[in-house]
């Protein structure tokens, strides 16, 4: 029996015991332990005592009532310690309702305020008392117009009062309205960012006044929302001019004719069709582009996430905080909680290019509580062309962030710099999940046309979730983040992970590799989840790990940077890529991994959301673990732990020979694509954006135009090369490719490499190439580029079973290129490719290395030559 203070009754009872709950728990009696399992059948009665062990403990609070079957009855129990957390989570549950109905009303006002309200009531009253109607006659109309009788309306005052306040608040939403609509206007205009530094236009400089009046009242992160402009349908003429520029240098006179003809006639006869319901659903969607760029291409596709869609993102690698892995995983779970609680109440400033253009922020809300779940039927099958129905879908990454398998993880991107590079051989169009290009040109995306294109994921987010799931060597566990209502500490967290590094425990049957069924194939994780995952304890065990605010890997490897050690970032960023491909749970929206010796990165799904999204709050974690929290001398974090609270919760499976089977098969997927990827991530140490903005050049178009002029070294040929930008300063914008090979910078390669020009002419050349690139970024970030756009038209052509040459050829093969300007001298790169890729063999590499080590990748050598090719120009 339990007493009211929730502690175990030291009777002992012949008759098994059952408790409600959907987990066994803990009860503790005189240092005996004893613990129930029950089934909710009817009359079914199942228990066991046993002696305590962490595989079956849970907090004994979680359980508010528990009842006892005995031959005289049913003895129903109540925890009075367990009801007191029960009250206090509906509390923190309704602070936290509360929280977002005033967020949602501030939100919805803004610019205005409750004050503003209240200033113009009191100015519509005052001039009343004064005589002087500011409302030509609509006071008076109003009172007329309220029903008469008894009631709060029947005293002449009482109905002045009310007709005032009704009139005054007209005019205050009115005001509002306006606001809006004007700073909407305001924020269309984009000529500033066609305009040379230190040559602003009056113009410009008016337009600039204006928007910090209207947006000078501090904001929520979600003020603007409403206030940013959709993002805009360009011109099919436009876009084909633009996509024909961007082939012209990889196609000789005779492929750019035939490339000319299929454009001109996708242009009279089909695109306008096409165009018409693209604007159509402009008008009508938040944004034209978003949802379908979510469903089609991440959605839809049904290869594995691990290395195709998921990317990673890097600790500091030249600061080291601590070397106790628990210590430094409960100073970043606590942020990243801390993160999370700011933004629920919306608490974070939005992000201002220039300190004064807002950014879209719609793609935070799904951060935390989000897991992407295999397979939902959609319940649409889009016409096919037999052609594309055995495409395979190539998911190469499309973000404006870190590449999947080359990943740096950046903080917070500032608007019109870019992050990564991709150069793709025998393409002319971006590698995107799902969607591929042929040297044609044309646009495919596979998702379309495949006849699993009736299957899709879903993203399944919750408002909130009060734990983490945490695997470590092969066993999952249950981490509460909370102590009824109040937060755990960063020395709590610390001791709970320290629990289960300390736990002796084996895996059950078929758990070790489980989250393999992750990074395989969708299809086959949608249909084991079906048949394997639909009830029991491996329902719960699932909803545990999936319902988590997010999920930690407990790894007993170590990685780091090691300037001494040329394979060390390559071997780090391989890591967070894939791990040994069961140790992450890839359909998170991020796994949180934490390695032996202290260091921490991250591994995010892509769906919901773009790599800048995530890099705000690894910039915001980072620093609050080094900056705020700290450490001890030792080490550990700061503050005594509650040796009171309960273990972490060990997660139970039941998983059959047939699930373990379907394990294994994926394991073997993921394998193969883990151990297809060549990754050699280095520091470039000569020079930095210092030099180069010596030069007055844009470091981005730089490092673009430096990629070139290195690939076509090592090839002797040009490809077309994928840059994402953002289109964040339209609501709910994500990314827009550049093109970044381009006539001009094609002509300074060759001059370069022919070696017989000047430097005058070389240097005239680059300014050229660099000018012309970030022209083509600025374009993408305004809504003039040219792939969203395409696929658009292609979506709508799969929906209106129209089929165009010009919307049919596929392949891809190439390298892919990440980078980061770190400081004023130096600058990270990773770069990958495939092993299976013939177009991206090695020419040549470092004697007396392997060719497949990923420290002796072909980019190493022209990665240095920069610098030789830096003084020539």
């Amino acid at each position: 029996m339990v007493s009211p203070e929730g502690r175990g009754d030291t009777g002992q009872s012949d008759w098994p015991q059952t408790r409600t709950g959907a987990n066994p728990s803990r009860e503790w009696s005189g240092g005996q332990h004893k613990a129930t399992y029950f089934s909710r059948s009817p009359g079914a009665v199942h228990g066991a005592r046993c002696q305590p062990t962490p595989r079956m403990a849970e907090a004994h609070q979680a359980v508010a009532f528990q009842f006892t079957v005995t031959p005289d009855g049913v003895d129903f129990q109540l925890s009075r310690e367990a009801l007191k957390h029960v009250y206090l989570s509906g509390i923190n549950s309704w602070k936290k309702r509360l929280i977002r109905i005033k967020n949602g009303i501030l939100r919805g006002v803004y610019p205005g305020s409750p004050t503003s309200w209240l200033v113009v009531i009191m100015a519509t009253v005052g001039s009343s008392y004064c005589n002087v109607d500011i409302s030509m006659g609509l006071v008076c109309h109003i009172q007329r117009c309220l029903p008469e009788g008894c009631g709060p309306y029947q005293t002449p005052q009482t109905r002045a009062l009310l007709s005032m306040a009704i009139f005054s608040t007209g005019v205050w939403m009115t005001g509002i309205f306006f606001f809006r609509q004007t700073l909407k206007l305001l924020l269309s205009y984009h000529g500033w960012m066609f305009e040379m530094h230190g040559q602003t236009s009056h113009f410009t400089k008016v337009w600039a006044i204006c928007v910090r009046l209207l947006s000078s009242r501090r904001p929520m992160l979600y003020s603007f929302q409403t206030s940013l402009p959709k993002l805009p349908v360009p011109s099919v003429p436009a876009t084909i001019q633009r996509y024909l520029e961007s082939v012209r240098p990889l196609l000789d006179n005779e492929e750019y004719y035939r490339m000319e003809m299929l454009a001109k006639e996708f242009q009279d006869k089909t695109a306008p069709r096409l165009q018409k319901y693209l604007v159509l659903k402009s008008w009508w969607a938040t944004n034209y582009v978003s949802d379908w760029w979510e469903e089609y291409i991440y959605l839809r596709g049904r290869t594995p996430l691990v290395v195709n869609s998921n990317y990673y993102v890097m600790d500091f690698v030249l600061v080291k905080n601590t070397d106790v892995q628990a210590a430094r995983l409960g100073n970043i779970v606590h942020a990243m909680i801390m993160y999370r609680r700011k933004l629920d109440r919306e608490e974070i400033k939005p992000v201002m290019a220039l300190g004064m253009v807002p950014m879209c922020s719609y793609q935070m809300e799904r951060m935390f509580n989000t897991t992407r779940i295999p397979g939902k039927k959609t319940g649409l099958l889009l016409p096919l062309n037999e052609r594309y129905g055995s495409a395979q879908h190539r998911a190469w990454l499309s973000a404006n962030d870190p590449a999947p398998h080359t990943g740096q993880g950046r903080p917070r991107q500032r608007p019109g710099k870019a992050g990564s590079s991709w150069v793709i051989e025998c393409a002319v169009g971006e590698p995107v999940p799902g969607w591929s290009r042929g040297k044609g040109g044309a646009p495919c995306c596979p998702a379309l046309a495949c006849p699993l294109a009736s299957v899709a994921d879903v993203l399944q987010h919750l408002s909130d979730s009060r734990h983490v799931a945490v695997y470590h060597k092969g066993r999952f566990f249950k981490v509460w983040l909370y102590e009824g209502s109040r937060l755990l500490k960063p020395r709590d967290l610390e001791m709970q992970f320290q629990r289960i590094l300390d736990d002796p425990s084996l895996p059950q049957p078929g758990e070790e590799r489980l989250a393999a069924l992750t990074a395989g194939g969708r299809v086959e994780w949608a249909q084991a989840r079906q048949a394997f995952f639909g009830s029991g304890k491996n329902k719960a065990s699932l909803d545990a790990i999936e319902r988590a605010a997010f999920f930690v890997a407990l790894d007993e490897e170590s990685h780091h940077y090691d300037p001494e050690d040329e394979a060390s970032l390559s071997l780090y960023g391989k890591a967070l890529l894939h791990g040994n491909c069961y140790n992450r749970w890839f359909d998170k929206s991020f796994t949180l991994i934490s390695f032996k010796n202290g260091h921490v990165g991250l591994n995010t799904e892509h769906a919901w959301a773009d790599a800048p999204i995530i890099g705000h709050l690894w910039e915001f974690v980072l620093g609050t673990d080094t900056f705020h929290l700290g450490y001890t001398e030792a080490g550990h974090c700061i503050g005594k732990s509650n040796s009171m609270l309960a273990p972490p919760q060990r997660l139970q499976w039941d998983i059959p020979d047939q699930c373990q089977a379907v394990i294994e098969s994926s394991y073997q997927v993921a394998k193969a694509l883990a151990d297809d990827v060549e990754l050699y991530c280095f520091q470039f140490l000569p020079f930095g954006k210092g030099l180069i903005k010596k030069c007055r050049t844009s470091p981005d178009a730089f490092v673009q135009i430096a990629l070139q002029l290195a690939h076509f070294r090592d090839r002797g040929r040009f490809c077309l090369t994928y840059e994402a930008s953002m289109t964040r300063m339209f609501r709910e914008g994500r990314t827009e490719t550049v093109r970044s090979c381009t006539s001009e910078s094609t002509a300074f390669v060759q001059a370069m490499v022919e070696g017989t020009h000047m430097k005058a002419h070389l240097q005239n050349l680059f300014r050229k190439a660099s000018e012309k690139h970030q022209n083509m970024y600025r374009l993408a970030m305004t809504g003039s580029g040219i792939d969203r756009h395409l696929f658009c038209l292609y979506v709508v052509s799969k929906y209106l079973g129209v089929s165009s040459p010009f919307l049919a050829e596929v392949a891809d093969d190439g390298y892919g290129v990440s980078y980061m300007i770190a400081g004023e001298n130096t600058i990270f790169f990773h770069v990958s490719s495939k092993f299976s890729s013939s177009e991206t063999v090695c020419l040549f590499w470092i004697p007396g290395a392997d060719l497949h080590d990923s420290s002796a990748m072909l980019w190493r050598q022209p990665a240095y030559k920069v610098e030789e090719d830096w003084h020539r120009c």
